[in-house]
């Protein structure tokens, strides 16, 4: 009888996994989604400006100085954050100060 229980053909692997799985996953992807909150997670600045959301702000700021120009772009933040704007060109935080 206890062989039986001892040998490992008496079990059937797949059936172990399976109900192994469940129980495994749901922490795990709890931890993650703790994670990625985290990493994530940015403390909102009193400086106006477009939002940095997951790094897309960064990337749609730059592009607008690509695509229109400085002076352009510099003037279209002007009218909508207001003389004091954070944007982001290649990256980095870069602050417009204009009147």
């Amino acid at each position: 009888m206890v062989l039986e229980t001892l040998n490992p053909m008496h079990y059937n692997i797949t059936s172990l996994v399976l109900d192994v799985t469940p129980m495994a996953t749901v922490p795990i992807l709890i931890l993650m989604c703790f994670l990625f909150l985290i990493w994530n997670h940015e403390e909102t600045s009193s400086i106006p400006g477009p939002g940095y959301c997951m790094g897309i702000g960064p990337l749609l700021s730059h592009g607008r100085f690509l695509w229109m120009g400085v002076g352009n772009a510099c003037n279209y933040y002007n009218k909508m954050y207001g003389e004091f704007v954070r944007v982001w060109i290649s990256g980095e935080e870069t602050f417009i100060i204009s009147k």
